[in-house]
């Protein structure tokens, strides 16, 4: 090659490392299309697990925060965001355990730090996303305020409907009968249960107040269908789950600071403090635990979505949490004694039945196209010994033989 050739394409031997020295991929840095089948499943299980105990576990406590009179809706709109530090942990403590170190001894190089792969377009679409999360909270504060949980969960499933329609549009999602069954079943689950709403309001909630908290609800439901194909399409030029999290410790930072100006000017701090002591009905101790409690499963649940859609595709994500709303609604009728008669019954059974056939659908299509790759590679691999086995051999082996002599 002559100089204009090196100065244009740089050599490959130019980057590689000593012996002694290797550089670090761990599960949380390496890109997704990198990971092996074990390692993914592990980060996969590890996300659902934080969706769901933090989901069933804010919903709960959202409620006990209620029934216990705790009235204010921008206290509850903060606890969603406001324990964003809390991410630093994921973000952090993984670039300074152990596991970075090759068990070998190997001096680790080049690792990745945190928020080091930020541009400015990337902090402004964290930005704009945290915005449009923090309406998405005052939404559904404002909606749970008013409706008994169970409702609250199964109207918040209508959310899938918004969620396959908004893929089909930003991330060109196919539709399938597997994914369009599933949602026609979980919107007649909602509507049904909307139907029935004369019967299902607590005592001295007016009819026009349950249906703000709906409403309310359904927005909240259609801003996070928003959210999950925009983040699906944003995740698409993400290096890795890493940065996944730091993406959502923007977005919940944002998200904390307009509901922290917001509950300022409107003496919600004040209000907050008042309530601790003389409205909360079993006292200040139990009123902050309620509050921390808050904080610590919102983020999970908000962890664990993304985790999800980064992972997966963003109508996947949204069936998964749709998943957990008959969790919800069990909580609801076990913890805190809500109707569960009738109507909502069956609204259950087919919020369970869109999902199941939808997860079984997915399976056997897994095994199928497994099985057809599979086919595929004995197919396209020449027989051994052949001349064809032998040139591509021949060819690999002056590649490498270039390399080193370059």
């Amino acid at each position: 090659m002559n100089n204009s050739e090196n100065s244009t394409f740089p050599k490959r031997a130019e980057f590689r490392l000593p012996e002694h020295q290797q550089i670090n991929q761990s599960i949380f840095t390496s890109n997704k299309s990198t990971l092996d089948g074990k390692a993914f499943k592990l980060l996969l299980t590890i996300n659902y697990i934080c969706l769901f105990v933090g989901s069933v576990a804010s919903s709960m406590l959202l409620k006990f925060y209620f029934n216990h009179k705790g009235s204010s809706r921008w206290v509850s709109t903060w606890v969603q965001s406001a324990g964003f530090p809390l991410l630093l942990l994921p973000i952090y403590l993984p670039y300074h355990l152990h596991c970075f170190k090759h068990k070998d001894g190997q001096q680790i190089v080049n690792r990745r730090k945190p928020f080091s792969s930020f541009d400015t377009k990337l902090l402004g679409l964290s930005f704009g996303i945290g915005l449009l999360l923090v309406i998405s909270n005052i939404c559904f504060s404002w909606g749970n305020s008013y409706l008994p949980l169970s409702t609250s969960s199964l109207v918040l499933s209508s959310q899938l409907a918004f969620t396959l329609l908004l893929s089909i549009i930003i991330v060109k999602q196919k539709i399938t009968f597997l994914n369009l069954n599933c949602v026609v079943l979980l919107t007649l689950s909602c509507l049904l249960l909307a139907l029935s709403s004369n019967g299902d309001r607590p005592e001295g909630l007016t009819r026009a107040k349950y249906f703000v908290g709906f409403f309310s609800t359904v927005c909240a439901g259609l801003l996070f269908a928003l959210y999950l194909p925009v983040m699906e399409k944003i995740y698409s030029k993400v290096d890795c789950y890493a940065m996944v999290m730091e993406m959502q410790f923007v977005m919940e930072a944002t998200a904390t600071a307009v509901a922290t100006l917001a509950m300022a000017l409107a003496g919600g701090f004040k209000e907050m403090k008042h309530e601790s002591v003389a409205v909360f009905d079993l006292g200040p101790t139990k009123y902050w635990m309620t509050v921390g409690l808050n904080l610590l499963t919102w983020q999970l649940s908000f962890m664990g979505a993304a985790g999800m859609v980064f992972l997966t595709t963003s109508l996947t994500g949204g069936i998964c949490m749709t998943a957990l709303m008959a969790m919800n609604v069990v909580g609801g009728v076990v913890v805190y004694g809500d109707d569960f008669k009738g109507p909502k019954v069956a609204s259950t059974v087919l919020c369970l039945w869109g999902f199941c056939s939808y997860v079984y659908g997915m399976y056997v299509k897994m095994k199928r196209d497994v099985k057809d790759d599979k086919n595929g590679d004995d197919e396209d691999r020449p027989p051994p010994g052949s001349r064809q086995e032998k040139k591509k051999s021949l060819l690999e082996l002056s590649e490498i033989v270039t390399e080193d002599h370059r």
